[in-house]
């Protein structure tokens, strides 16, 4: 698998960006918006650099990895790839766009993966030509530092991409779970956000602070990190909008998000990365 593109250069594409070249393959990043790259790249610079400083990679490998990872502004760059990874905005029309497009481009060959978190690969898969070469690879946030890759089957998904899949997740250094039945939110998104809504409701009602939940989860469940720093981390935003997402495929009351959620994304407290969830932050963090 020597040619790997990326599809959007926000946190989620520039850190699957950056495990891909840490594995010894060529990456091209691409976005419409020629100073997101920019951004991008100093994201990983500085990522690629805080590993060096903790020596969990030497510098030449980390200078390595940032050689093999070009630019472009024009998704025609993504020919001759042999799996294309879509990480743009989490909509379904967003995202088929992308894949309608990449099916002109790209060879039927291709594998065609989407980082999704809570969309049916099924209804992105739909606007590809080759829908069985369309897979689910949902990296975790901050994806240089999460051990976990799901791959999510789509209805059409053949083994032989589900495999590739696999094998470019595990050349990033992912540890790879599979998820056969293509139903919103897979398994892990299904999870956490019934977790994050339930502790959402009870912080909300006023039942427990969000530090004793957070601690109860660590101190009586052995979590690492409680589900309220969890969201704090992945980003309040998108854990909504997930919920959201998953609640409008399954009208399950308990994927509705809580007023809590949506408020503290109308105010713009969407955790780490603005500085302040359910919790404070002395600086602002790019995830990497």
């Amino acid at each position: 698998m020597a040619k790997v593109t990326v599809i959007g250069s926000g946190l989620m594409g520039s850190g699957i960006a950056q495990v891909t070249s840490l594995g010894g393959l060529d990456v091209t990043l691409i976005d419409t918006d020629a100073g997101a790259l920019d951004r991008a790249q100093a994201a990983i610079r500085g990522s690629l650099d805080r590993f060096v400083a903790k020596e969990k990679v030497t510098a030449a490998d980390a200078e390595a990895a940032l050689a093999r990872i070009t630019t472009a502004t024009d998704l025609e760059a993504a020919a001759g790839s042999q799996i294309a990874v879509e990480a743009v905005f989490e909509r379904l029309a967003v995202k088929q766009e992308v894949f309608r497009k990449l099916s002109a481009i790209c060879s039927p060959e291709t594998v065609l993966a989407t980082n999704t978190s809570a969309i049916p690969i099924t209804e992105i898969a739909a606007a590809a030509t080759h829908p069985e070469r369309v897979v689910g690879t949902h990296f975790f946030s901050p994806v240089p530092m999460m051990q976990l890759c799901e791959l999510v089957r789509g209805i059409h998904t053949s083994d032989e991409t589900l495999e590739a899949a696999r094998r470019f997740a595990e050349t990033a250094g992912k540890t790879c779970v599979v998820v056969n039945r293509d139903v919103a939110g897979f398994a892990t998104t299904r999870l956490i956000c019934a977790l994050v809504n339930e502790a959402a409701r009870l912080v909300e009602d006023g039942v427990i602070s969000a530090e004793d939940l957070d601690t109860a989860c660590r101190l009586g469940f052995g979590h690492p990190m409680g589900p309220l720093a969890t969201a704090d981390l992945t980003g309040i935003d998108v854990i909504t909008h997930a919920t959201e997402n998953i609640y409008e495929d399954t009208a399950d009351p308990k994927f509705f998000p809580p007023a809590l959620l949506r408020r503290l994304v109308a105010a713009g407290e969407i955790g780490r990365k603005s500085g302040k969830g359910f919790f404070e932050y002395s600086q602002l963090s790019t995830g990497l």
